[in-house]
């Protein structure tokens, strides 16, 4: 967690969590609770303070007319003062600005006031400073005037001190609204940035920035509109780490576009997404570069990552999905690729919902505890498809404290979970239980990791399971499994695209599946599978109907040949009996 001063209390008072930490000195202690995986976007957003009031409209009638002009400006009512280059609004108002300021400033100086700033085309520079500053006031909106494209572009250079560091500076909550659209360059260091809470509900907005893109402090909230970020830094940040309440990130709608040096987005404690669009590029994507200088993942929080609805899309160096305490994927559509984890979260990563397609990454899914209970789930991995690794534990197993080897898990109550991996495909440091669902996984053909590694049990009490791969460290269910499953070492490797079907002692075809590499054992289970009883696997036949990762609907024999026979319930010679492999860890 980022949180270097009460990241403990931000467990606990932003999201629910098993256990707590009374102080937090470094990031290592500030996940010593077990943040819970379930909670909705709901609960979360309700326990954090909430977004102020969206409210955009004017009276355009009232409106104070201000015209830019070169190096000053001209006014057409009360509430302002111009100094040359320098236009100050000093009452709560609505006031509209049209024009160019080819070098000076925008300030907002009403402690206290409401102050509406509709930008009408308007442009503002400044050689030395922010171009729109908001020293003192309660709530401020920009409205983005229809029809009209408005320009803010500031210094270069800021003092280390400097409190006013952004193109756009907000030291009261700022909302941007509207139909039109604004362009912020941030030459100097950030492009947007609020001292208080940020919303846009509206409005084409382009960011391009030295450091942070779109910064809020106490939160970021985007109900519409469409955001472009480009960063040297992280690109929507939220970054209160002393509120237990704030520091958050919430998207409901619009779409927001980024490309980040740093992180995509950065919230300190919680990141909930339950609409729109979402597209980050972080660290020059799964291909960059990573460094311990620099945070390069694509969605990251502190506390919880609840992704509930919308679609996302996150390239990222590091982790695409990151959490430092958990992960809750249910409902929105998730496409992914990462230079380290596709999703990684340190206490608990739960899928209920939704699809999560992973195109690239070292390991698809890590976090302490994984649990699979509804929605689809595709992962390519160059090592493990699914890794229940790392983390805290929960208080019962170990009061809060670190997770010893054993204590993780991998649950598989619904759904299905596709994976293609060139390491380990399922791997438990722990146990596993699939006890509903649809597991395919097409794991690695060398012969130093398996499709199957936990460290515990594999406990097989319904669904279906199919793990196609290398046969040296192969791992079978346990005898604890009330599912009859099988397997079966082939005398040599069957090569990929070969079509493969179970039949039983009546002749029926119970399953067809076609490997997608080169194999040299395959793991059965299903309802069908009687133990004891005896099967035969045959090559050459046909798979009809539906393909899910390589297991089809249905299939007929036809003219295949059969290559081998296995009794349900029976452990190949030389394999893994009983879902353990010693305690290898992958």
């Amino acid at each position: 967690m980022t949180s270097l001063v009460l990241a403990g209390a931000m467990l606990t008072g932003c999201s629910a969590a098993v256990g707590s930490v009374e102080s937090a000195a470094d990031s290592a202690a500030a996940t010593a609770a077990y943040v819970d995986g379930a909670q909705t976007a709901e609960e979360v957003l309700a326990a954090n303070t909430a977004v102020h009031s969206a409210d955009a409209a004017y009276d355009a009638s009232a409106a104070v007319g201000i015209a830019l002009a070169g190096d000053t400006a001209t006014v057409d009512g009360d509430g302002v003062t111009v100094d040359g280059g320098t236009v100050t609004i000093t009452a709560a108002g609505t006031y509209r600005f049209s024009g160019t300021l080819s070098d000076g400033q925008v300030v907002v100086a009403a402690d206290g006031a409401t102050v509406t700033l509709v930008l009408d085309g308007a442009t503002v520079s400044s050689s030395t400073t922010a171009a729109l500053a908001v020293t003192a006031a309660d709530r401020v909106v920009v409205v983005l005037a229809d029809g009209t494209t408005s320009a803010l572009s500031d210094t270069s250079r800021y003092a280390e001190d400097a409190d006013v560091n952004a193109a756009l500076f907000s030291a009261a909550d700022l909302t941007i609204a509207g139909n039109g659209a604004l362009v912020v360059r941030g030459n100097g260091n950030d492009g947007i940035a609020s001292k208080d809470g940020l919303l846009i509900t509206g409005g084409t907005i382009t960011v391009d920035a030295a450091d942070d893109g779109v910064r809020g402090k106490d939160y970021v909230s985007v109900t519409g509109g469409a955001v472009t970020v480009t960063a040297g830094g992280d690109g929507v940040k939220a970054d209160n780490d002393t509120d237990a309440d704030s520091g958050y990130i919430a998207v409901s709608g619009g779409t927001v576009t980024v490309t980040a040096g740093g992180d995509g987005f950065d919230a300190v404690t919680d990141l909930v997404v339950t609409g729109g669009t979402v597209a980050v590029a972080s660290g020059g994507g799964h291909g960059g570069q990573v460094s311990e200088d620099t945070s390069v993942k694509g969605l990251k929080s502190g506390v919880v990552t609840i992704l509930e609805g919308g679609a996302i899309t996150a390239d990222a160096a590091d982790d695409a999905v990151h959490s430092d305490g958990s992960v809750h994927l249910s409902g929105a559509t998730l496409t992914l690729a990462a230079g380290d984890d596709a999703v990684h979260a340190e206490n608990a990563l739960l899928v209920d919902g939704g699809r999560v397609e992973v195109t690239a990454s070292n390991e698809g899914l890590e976090a302490a505890d994984i649990t699979i209970a509804s929605g689809s789930v595709h992962v390519v991995s160059a090592d493990d498809g699914l890794n229940a690794a790392g983390g805290t534990s929960t208080g019962a197993q170990g009061g809060g404290g670190e997770m010893a080897a054993g204590d993780y898990s991998v649950t598989v109550t619904g759904g299905t979970l596709i994976i293609d991996a060139d390491g380990d495909g399922l791997d438990s440091n722990g146990t596993a239980t699939i006890s509903g669902g649809t597991v395919v996984v097409n794991g690695p053909a060398g012969q130093g990791n398996g499709a199957l590694d936990v460290n515990g049990s594999l406990t097989v009490t319904g669904g279906v399971l199919v793990a196609a791969g290398s046969s040296g460290m192969a791992v079978t269910p346990s005898t604890e499994s009330s599912q009859g499953w099988l397997s079966v070492t082939f005398e040599s490797a069957v090569a990929a695209g070969t079509t493969l079907q179970i039949v039983d002692a009546d002749g029926a075809v119970v399953a067809t599946f076609t490997t997608s590499k080169s194999i040299q054992n395959l793991v059965y289970s299903a309802a069908a599978i009687t133990s004891g009883d005896q099967y035969t696997v045959h090559s050459g036949g046909t798979a009809t109907g539906t393909s899910t990762g390589g297991l089809a609907e249905a299939g007929t024999l036809g003219a295949a040949t059969q290559i081998a026979t296995v009794t349900a319930g029976e452990a190949p010679a030389g394999g893994f009996g009983g879902g353990d492999r010693g305690g290898r860890r992958g």
